[in-house]
This record gives C-alpha cells, sequence and structure tokens, in this order.
C-alpha cells in the first residue's frame, strides 16, 4: 500500500510538471509511459553491454580498444512531452513508439574513423539487433561541417511476458568529432543562437572540421602501420 501511494504521488507531481503541453496525459496513461520509459532504459542497457563485451574481445584478441569511451543518456520524461508537441502528435505510448526514436540513446566516441564503420558492423550482425534507421554525417557532413554516424537498432527487452523490441539510439563518431561537436553545440545552443558569434565562428568551425577529418585520417594511416 505504500508503494502504491507514493507512486500515485510521483506520477501526479510528474503530470503537474508536464505544464500545460497539449493533450497532457491523464494518471492512467502517464503510468504507461513510464512503464514504457523502463523498457527504453533497459534496451540502452542491453546495447551498453553489447558494446563493452565487443571492445573487451578487441582488447584481448587484438591488444587494442577501438572504444575511447561511451556516454548514455535517457531523454526527460519533459522534454519527450515537448518534442512531441513540437512534431505535433499526441503524448501517448502509441504516438510516442511510432514517431520518436531517440528516448534512449548512447553516444560511442571511439579513437579512429575506421573503428567507427567496425563496432556499427559488429553491433548490427548480432542477430538479435535489427537495424532501423541509419543516416552517415562522415560521408555527408551536415553544412555546418558535423560529422558523425547515427543508427537506431531494435533490441529485444525480456519481460515476465515475453521480449519487447525497443529503439536505440547510437551516435558513433572519433574523439576529434566529439570535441568538434561539443564546441559546434555550445556555440549555436549555449549562446542562445547569437547570430554575430555563429556568423563569426560558424564558418571557422566549419573549415577547422574539415581539418580535423584530414588530421584524423592521417593519424589512422600511421596506427594502421604501426599494428
Amino acid at each position: 500500500m505504500i508503494l502504491e501511494r507514493s507512486n500515485a504521488i510521483n506520477l501526479n507531481d510528474l503530470r503537474n510538471q508536464l505544464g500545460n503541453i497539449n493533450n497532457r496525459p491523464d494518471i492512467q496513461e502517464l503510468s504507461k509511459i513510464l512503464r514504457m520509459y523502463q523498457l527504453y532504459q533497459a534496451g540502452q542497457k542491453e546495447i551498453s553491454t553489447k558494446l563493452e563485451n565487443l571492445d573487451s574481445e578487441f582488447q584481448v584478441n587484438y591488444a587494442y580498444n577501438p572504444i575511447h569511451h561511451m556516454e548514455s543518456r535517457m531523454k526527460k520524461i519533459q522534454s519527450l512531452a515537448k518534442k512531441a508537441e513540437r512534431k505535433g502528435s499526441d503524448f501517448t505510448v502509441e504516438s510516442i513508439e511510432k514517431n520518436i526514436h531517440d528516448i534512449a540513446g548512447i553516444r560511442v566516441i571511439t579513437n579512429y574513423i575506421d573503428d567507427i564503420y567496425k563496432i556499427e558492423e559488429l553491433l548490427t550482425s548480432q542477430t538479435d539487433v535489427t537495424l532501423l534507421r541509419r543516416k552517415d554525417y562522415l560521408k555527408h557532413p551536415k553544412e555546418s561541417g558535423y560529422r558523425s554516424l547515427h543508427i537506431v537498432v531494435l533490441v529485444p527487452v525480456f519481460q515476465s511476458k515475453g521480449p519487447v523490441n525497443v529503439p536505440v539510439e547510437i551516435q558513433i563518431r572519433t574523439v576529434g568529432m566529439d570535441m568538434w561537436a561539443s564546441l559546434e553545440h555550445k556555440l549555436r545552443y549555449k549562446t542562445n543562437s547569437d547570430s554575430n558569434l555563429v556568423d563569426k565562428y560558424g564558418n571557422q568551425l566549419k573549415g577547422y572540421a574539415d581539418e580535423l577529418e584530414d588530421i584524423e585520417r592521417g593519424m589512422q594511416d600511421i596506427h594502421k602501420k604501426l599494428i
């Protein structure tokens, strides 16, 4: 009884925190959304474990770790509600599952460019992982110069009533690309999109992105000759 009472209070508090979004869910629907959220967290952990295992295998077999580090994040419920509103979607489990695929996210930072595609290949070749979406911003960089590989995969999460496939977004990029992306994000979002600053440094950053790719490919060539 104590757990049920505590859960009800949390749901009410969360519903109030959602403010005046369109089609704000009732307590019953919000409870379903939270259960879905738990599934996505479990899916994120499944993919993280798979990636850690692959990296460990490389260390044992090749004395090399393709993954420099990983960062996991879950989109907050409030952010999820705002994104659904921007998309003109209802804030329901059915609508979220259909329209939003980046609730659970993992950023994989690699040492070299080739590691990006190797990790993608090894992960998506696993029998219980299904590639859902793919955007290659390495071969086709954004206008700003942004480079990264974005994939969304489905992974089964085993529940008491059976497995449930959930999507997990994975961004894979090198240490250099990640450093560049963090600075570019700060320029465009942390400065409140100050047009003077964006104009002043945007083109400069784009040029650095091209230079950085040349440098990373050069270092990768040296690395290959040393192994």
